[in-house]
């Protein structure tokens, strides 16, 4: 079992950043990948991010890459998701999920976390 904990959400102006922490004790004993998601209202859940906890090589959805940068501290049990030059199409509810098959599939999920860039 891995428990996700999502935090550093908020309201940011259009052009701003914000980082997401994903505290996950024990991530690394389990999982292989973890990954960023987002849904927002009316639209379906996509994956934003992905490190592999290994190697910690990294994977984006094309409208991110460049932005957004994932990364891991394993000795804080965290993964965090940093965001910067936030548009409108940002805004979502960011989940942190964990795969133990490597990045194929997610088993545990975190409660989320709210992202809101206003124009």
């Amino acid at each position: 079992q891995v428990q996700l904990v999502e935090s550093g959400g908020g309201s940011v102006q259009a052009g701003g950043s914000l980082r997401l922490s994903c505290v996950a004790p024990g991530y690394t004993s389990t999982a292989n990948c973890m990954g960023w998601f987002r849904q927002a209202p009316g639209q379906e859940r996509e994956k934003v991010a992905s490190i592999s906890t290994g190697v910690g090589s990294t994977h984006y959805v094309g409208a991110v890459r460049g932005r957004f940068t994932i990364s891991q501290d394993k000795a804080k049990s965290t993964v965090y998701l940093q965001m910067h030059s936030l548009k409108p199409e940002d805004t979502a509810m960011y989940y942190c999920a964990a795969s133990t098959t490597w990045c194929d599939g997610y088993d545990y999920w975190g409660q989320g976390t709210q992202v809101t860039v206003s124009s």
